[in-house]
This record gives structure tokens, C-alpha cells and sequence, in this order.
């Protein structure tokens, strides 16, 4: 299946655009960038050349597809716009995943491409590119239809798969063209004003069958998990409990002996074992005893009281190391002016990824060991290939990457460690491997949302307008801790500092899902909330008259309070919060409709209402399963989830300590809502996550008349908040 599923990528680009029956739309990478470029073209020396688009005789299309698919519909969003624009039946598209060269497939500028899909990119990055070039092929067809028939190409028109010529009553398919036809040696042109507008959209916008579900559902989608190779053995790795400790020896000549066992492989932060059968390297794992060194500088870092105590310091510390991240006006006057200000201090724990497909990766070697094959689902093909082709010395094209579907994302998978291991272990074997993380391995060794300290303050003038804002956050990660205060895209504040103090502990950190918005957002509309509080105002009310919110704040706030029928009486015991949310371009506002069991300390959330302005929301059906995932992985971030680091070793092992939300938690009821725009789209995979932890705050004084300032909020946390 692996061989049929990928086999294409072991040809040469010539080899595959030679070999292929009908038309063959390429895309050629030269000085002037990356686009569809003529057959002529492709094969003269100086271009880079790869497929993007195939007609078969047959009228099936194949559309190469290079958006990493992990259940949010990516591997389908992005060629419908190709799709639309060639007005091809969708029913006769067949999808291929593009191979892991980003010079070819990705988006950006010549020379630094990429393939990276994360942070909602998408459809918002290729969108553009996917429109024109459909539009070309379309424009092909066409002309090669009015050249068989001796007419002007200008009174011809398209349907799904045919073109057709309305004056004489006459059609052909582009199977039928694609079998007679030839692509011009220069490809025509596209002007912006010969796109289709959105009234005259098929597949845009409209319901279309995802082509990942069927698979995934009778079993046959292939995961990097799923792979079987010949002569196939098995891997993996301790690592050390200190994070980025290294090992110093093992018993070695005692776990070689245990049954099943092929070899033991010292790796940089860890020992692999390497078995016949997964079975056996679990057993074996469990007899390494390992002796680590204590140089690494998580040694005896503690999460907890650095983050209760120890950031505050560094926040007072005059020498702490700052970072301006954004300023405008002239703060110091304003604050030193103000009529009133209102301050206050939140703090969020780290988070893990929790990605339910375990990390893995398959790799094999040739005989003579200058070429690897990686078989994995990563968020980033381009850069995982350089990546192992580096840990190797080798050059990038001596890596053969295969692109699977990915069980989980959240941004873990943009990079590659586990499948680095994997090259290294199948290298030091000689022998095809796959490598799995255990769980427990994975909260070991993970790569988390970091832990920090917000100090946020605000400027009220003598009218109650807020005219000053200044937003510190303390801890570790440079941009991780502060990509979400972005607060000039929906209230025009026009006094800002925003500033970070760095600190750094040794551990792992990685981009996780909307990155530091949820914890930035959490800061902000709480102190937002308690300023209207304050000045007697509704939410609604104190942000229009005291923030001079955008215009594209205004149409989302007034939209969720609608959507949500705010102002209508709640059942006893319940109340609403309401947050800003923002991310990726796109903007919105939240609503949550929550209760407390005060002696418990449980928050319920019952109901969420969303809208949003995402530009033009390409599949809405897959938009919204996007954002009411992001709103269960927001809220499981909310009310469970924390990891704890303690002598430098995280605490947590699976998931009976690391708590996620379960089904019976989740919200009865989720409603969303996008602002109907004619803009380019805008990223919609995680934007239902930012506002979530504001809006339960909210909702919790509400109904309590007690804020909570330290995210997730645990039992033990409501019920302190409770009986403060």
C-alpha cells in the first residue's frame, strides 16, 4: 500500500511529467517564483519543476494537494479553489499529497517557501496561488476547445468538467480535450478581474465531500503508525526525566540479553531499544536503568513557585532582561494623568499538546546508506526533511520523504525529533524502524505551552475612556508568551507598551494551539470585564462607549450579542461571559453560558456562541467543525489541563494526571456564526479557542461576584476564588 500510495515521489519530476497520460499542468520554480508554467518551460534547464495539476482522457482530474491533513479538512480546503476556478466536478477530482519540497509546493517568497501549516495558514496561504492557477488550466481547455471547433474562445463557457459552446449546441469534456489537446509553450495569462466572484461560486463557500473521511473511516487512510516494511523492527526511546539531561551509562549488556531484543542505541537526550516486536521493546524499556548526567539547567527547577513567586520578582528586577513588543503614544504621561487605573496579574500553567496519534515515524535505508526514507505525518515536510538531513550530514535530496496523515497536530508536529531518532536508530541498525513515543514518553519529554505571569494595567481619562494600556508578560519563550496581545485589531487604545521579561529554565517549549493568545486574551478581557463592572456598564455597552472598538470588533460584537439573545434572563443559577477572540486574521467575539457547583469547585459551560469574520470561509461545514474543536481544546485547556515541572522532571504521566475534557463535559450546545465578507480568507483552525478563558472567567463573577486570575481554573483554585 505505502509503495502504491507514494510511488510517484521516486521518479524524477521529467520522469513523472513525461510518463503522465493527457495533460500536465506544472509548476516551475525560476527567478520569477512559482506558478503553472507551459510543458515547454518546465523541461528547460534552470527550473525546478514538479506536477500541480493532471487531466486524464478518462475526465478524471488529479489535483496535487500540499496542505498536511490532521483532521481539520486542509488536504481538501486548499485544491477546491483550484477546483472552482477550472470548474471541475468535484466527483472527478482525485487528491495527491504533495512530496516534501517547499521550493515547489509551498507558499511565500522564492527562496524561502514553506509547507508549514500551522497557525491556520492553510487555506489563507494558498488560496490565491490555488485560484490563478485553476483559472490557467481553464483558460487551456478552453482555447484548446475553440481550436477544434474554429471558434472564437470568448462565446464559450464552462460547466463542471466540459466546456461548452452555446451557440451551436455542442460540448466536450476535458477528458476529451486532454486527449487531443496540447498545453501552449506559453501558459495565458489570468488578470485579477477574470477570477469568479463569489456569486458565481460552485464549490467555494458550498458543502463538498471531504476526500480524507471515507478513508478514515473504513480503516484504509494510512498513518505513519500504520506503516509495514519489509524485515521491519521496532523502537523506542527513555528519555531523560530532566529535561535535556543526557545519558552517562546503562545497563546495556543486560537489556541486549531480553528476549526479542536487537540492539540498544545511545541517542543525545536518551537510550533507544530497538526489538522484533513492539511488545518486547516495552518490556525492555522497562528494565533500562540509567545513570544521567545533571548538567542540563532544568536541574532542580521547580514550576510552581517560580511561577507564584519567581516571576514576580523578575517583573520587579530592574536588570530582568526586557523586550519591547509593541508601544505607541506616550505612556508614562497618560498613566501618570489618569483618572482612574486598573491593574491586576493572571498566570497560566504549562500545557501539552496531548495529540492523540503517539509521535512516530518509520525510516529506512538503502544499502549503500546514503539515502533514507522517512515515512511520517508532520505539520512541516519541508522542514522535517532538512531537518533529518542535517542530524545525517546528509543533502537534502538524500532524504526521501512520505507524507501520512497526521493523528493531531496542535503545532507538536512541526517538528521532527522522533523522526530524527528513528533515521539515527535505523542508521546505527541497518534495519527499516519504527519509532513510538509511549505516552508517558511524550509528557517526559514534551515540548510545552509555557507557563507565565500577565501584569496588566489600564488608563481611564476623565471621560472613562480607556486611553492607556500596558501589558507585561513574564516566563520563558520569547514569542510563545505574548503572540496574542494584539489589542490595537479590535480597541483602538492609542497609549501601548507591551513588553516581555525573559527568563529561561530549560525546558521544552513549543508553539500549541492559537500559541499565547488563549493566556493574552484570558488578561485582557478579564481586566476588561472588571472595568465595566466597575463603571456600572453592560460588557457591550462599556466596550462601545469606552474602547473604541474597530469596525470589525463592532460587527462581531454585535453579532455574538444577538446570536447569544444577551440580554434575555438565563435559567437560575447560570450567567454569560463574553470575550474578544482573536487569531490568524481572523476576528471574533464569544459568549459562554455557564454554572458553578460551589462545593465541588466544578465550572459547568452549557453553551457557547461564536462570530466570526473570516474573510471568505471556503468550506463552511469544515470551518465550523474547526472552530467548535477549538472550542472543546480551549476548554479542556481551561478547566483541566496543567503540567507540572518539579527538580526539572515533569510530574504528569498520562492521562489519568494529565486531565483532558471528557465528552460528558463539553458544552450541550455550540453555535457559530460567520460574518458574511468578500475578503480573502482569513485562519479559521483556531480562532475558537482564544476567548474561551475570559468569557468563563466572566461568566464565573457573573454569577459569583469573584474573579479568577490563574488559568486552569481547577476545583481547588474555584473553590479558593470561592471563600476568598
Amino acid at each position: 500500500m505505502t509503495a502504491m500510495f507514494l510511488g510517484a515521489t521516486n521518479l524524477s519530476r521529467r520522469q513523472f511529467l513525461g510518463r503522465a497520460a493527457g495533460l500536465t499542468f506544472a509548476v516551475g520554480v525560476g527567478s520569477k517564483g512559482a506558478w503553472l508554467v507551459a510543458d515547454a518551460a518546465a523541461k528547460t534547464e534552470g527550473y525546478d519543476i514538479g506536477a500541480w495539476v493532471r487531466i486524464a482522457p478518462d475526465n478524471q482530474i488529479t489535483i496535487i494537494t500540499p496542505a498536511a491533513e490532521m483532521g481539520q479538512g486542509s488536504m481538501t480546503g486548499v485544491p477546491v479553489a483550484l477546483a472552482e476556478e477550472l470548474d471541475a466536478d468535484w466527483s472527478a477530482v482525485t487528491l495527491e499529497m504533495a512530496p516534501a519540497d517547499p521550493e515547489i509546493y509551498g507558499y511565500g517568497d522564492p527562496g524561502n517557501k514553506r509547507m508549514v501549516i500551522a497557525g491556520s495558514r492553510a487555506i489563507r496561504s494558498y488560496f490565491e496561488q490555488m485560484r490563478f492557477a485553476g483559472a490557467q488550466v481553464r483558460k487551456v481547455l478552453v482555447q484548446a476547445a475553440a481550436n477544434e471547433w474554429g471558434v472564437d474562445a470568448a462565446t464559450l463557457v464552462t460547466e463542471p468538467n466540459f466546456v461548452i459552446d452555446p451557440v451551436n449546441r455542442r460540448s466536450l469534456s476535458y477528458g476529451e480535450i486532454a486527449a487531443f489537446a496540447r498545453i501552449p509553450d506559453v501558459l495565458p495569462a489570468v488578470a485579477r478581474d477574470e477570477l469568479k466572484k463569489p456569486r458565481d461560486f460552485r464549490l467555494i463557500g458550498k458543502p463538498v465531500a471531504r476526500r480524507d473521511i471515507p478513508a478514515k473511516v473504513d480503516g484504509s487512510a494510512q498513518y505513519s503508525i500504520d506503516v509495514q516494511l519489509p524485515g521491519m523492527v521496532y523502537a523506542s526511546v527513555v528519555h531523560a526525566p530532566v529535561q535535556l539531561a543526557k545519558p552517562a551509562s546503562w545497563n546495556n549488556d543486560e537489556v541486549r540479553k531480553l528476549p526479542g531484543v536487537i540492539e540498544v542505541v545511545a541517542l543525545e537526550h536518551g537510550v533507544a531499544v530497538v526489538a522484533d516486536t513492539f511488545e518486547h521493546v516495552l518490556a525492555a524499556r522497562s528494565t533500562l536503568q540509567i545513570e544521567w548526567d545533571r548538567s542540563a539547567k532544568a536541574h532542580g527547577f521547580d514550576s510552581e513557585p517560580m511561577l507564584e513567586s519567581g516571576y514576580m520578582e523578575i517583573m520587579q528586577d530592574p536588570a530582568s532582561d526586557v523586550r519591547v513588543v509593541d508601544t505607541a503614544g506616550d505612556g508614562g504621561v497618560v498613566f501618570d494623568n489618569a483618572t482612574k487605573v486598573f491593574k491586576a496579574d493572571f498566570r497560566s500553567d504549562y500545557g501539552y499538546h496531548a495529540q492523540m496519534e503517539p509521535l512516530n515515524a518509520v525510516a529506512r535505508f538503502n544499502a549503500a546508506g546514503d539515502q533514507v526514507e522517512i515515512w511520517e505525518g508532520t505539520q512541516a515536510p519541508g522542514r522535517s526533511r532538512a531537518a533529518i538531513a542535517a542530524a545525517l550530514g546528509f543533502d537534502v535530496s538524500q532524504v526521501v520523504h512520505h507524507q501520512q496523515y497526521l493523528g493531531g497536530g496542535f503545532g507538536r508536529r512541526t517538528i521532527t525529533d522522533y523522526s530524527i531518532e528513528a533515521a539515527l536508530v535505523a542508521r546505527a541498525t541497518r534495519l527499516p524502524v519504527k519509532m513510538i513515543w509511549t505516552r508517558e514518553e511524550d509528557l517526559a519529554f514534551g515540548m510545552f505551552r509555557p507557563q507565565n505571569l500577565q501584569c496588566v494595567e489600564a488608563a481611564l481619562d476623565d471621560t472613562g475612556r480607556i486611553v492607556g494600556w500596558r501589558h507585561c508578560v513574564v516566563g520563558d519563550g520569547d514569542s510563545l508568551i505574548y503572540s496574542g496581545i494584539n489589542i490595537e485589531d479590535y480597541y483602538a487604545v492609542p497609549h501601548r507598551q507591551i513588553e516581555t521579561r525573559g527568563t529561561s529554565h530549560g525546558i521544552r517549549l513549543k508553539h500549541w494551539r492559537a500559541v499565547a493568545h488563549p493566556f493574552n486574551l484570558f488578561a485582557i478581557e478579564s481586566l476588561v470585564d472588571e472595568m465595566a463592572v466597575a463603571e456600572g456598564l453592560d460588557p457591550f455597552a462599556f466596550r462601545r462607549a469606552r474602547m473604541a472598538m474597530t469596525p470589525k470588533a463592532e460587527a462581531v460584537f454585535d453579532a455574538v450579542e444577538k446570536l447569544s439573545d444577551w440580554h434575555a434572563p438565563r435559567p437560575e443559577g447560570r450567567a454569560l461571559g463574553l470575550s474578544v477572540s482573536e487569531r490568524s486574521g481572523s476576528l471574533g467575539a464569544g459568549v459562554v453560558e455557564i454554572s458553578v457547583d460551589q462545593s465541588r469547585g466544578y465550572i459547568r459551560v452549557h453553551k457557547v456562541w461564536i462570530a466570526i469574520d473570516g474573510g471568505i470561509v471556503v468550506q463552511p461545514d469544515m470551518a465550523r467543525a474547526n472552530i467548535e474543536s477549538g472550542v472543546i481544546y480551549g476548554l479542556s485547556s481551561v478547566l483541566k489541563e496543567r503540567a507540572t515541572i518539579k527538580g526539572g522532571a515533569v510530574e504528569q504521566s498520562n492521562f489519568h494526571d494529565y486531565q483532558l475534557l471528557r465528552m460528558a463535559d463539553a458544552p450541550e450546545e455550540i453555535h457559530v456564526e460567520f460574518l458574511d465578507r468578500d475578503t480573502p480568507p482569513t485562519g479559521l483552525g483556531e480562532i475558537g479557542n482564544p476567548f474561551i478563558a475570559a468569557a468563563v472567567a466572566n461568566a464565573f463573577y457573573a454569577l459569583t461576584g469573584k474573579r479568577l486570575y490563574h488559568m486552569p481554573f481547577t476545583p481547588q483554585r474555584v473553590r479558593a476564588a470561592l471563600s476568598a
